[in-house]
């Protein structure tokens, strides 16, 4: 016996009203990530123990500084989006609340620290 109606079932959503769409978006930043961090690593394994300048020099460079803004972007976004799933599934009440809202702040709070430190160097 099906307690879903018909209308549910082709939507797919379940009684949370967003779990498919965390699904999505966490599938859709893990396959991105599947492609942004080994360019990422391809740009800056290099640098790794070179001067500031030549760190600087790099980074000026546009496929440097977009492989490292879209690294900052989406792994922060992928990070909020599994803590969330953590959190919704081992705290419980009002901290359940407070929590997701903090990690969402710090997320994006380190996602912005990061892109403005990103620019400040190329620059």
């Amino acid at each position: 016996m099906a307690l879903m109606t018909d209308r549910k079932r082709v939507i797919g959503l379940g009684s949370a009203k967003s779990g498919t769409d965390h699904f999505w978006k966490t599938t859709v930043t893990s396959v991105a990530l599947l492609v942004i961090v080994p360019m990422f690593l391809f740009s800056f394994g290099p640098l790794l123990g070179e001067p500031y300048a030549e760190v600087q020099a790099a980074l000026a460079r546009p496929f440097p500084a977009v492989s490292a803004a879209l690294m900052l972007i989406v792994g922060f976004y992928h990070f909020r989006l599994g803590i969330q799933m953590v959190i919704e599934d081992y705290v419980h009440g009002l901290a359940r609340k407070i929590s997701i809202i903090a990690v969402a702040c710090l997320s994006y709070g380190l996602m912005a620290l990061g892109l403005v430190s990103l620019a400040q160097i190329a620059l």
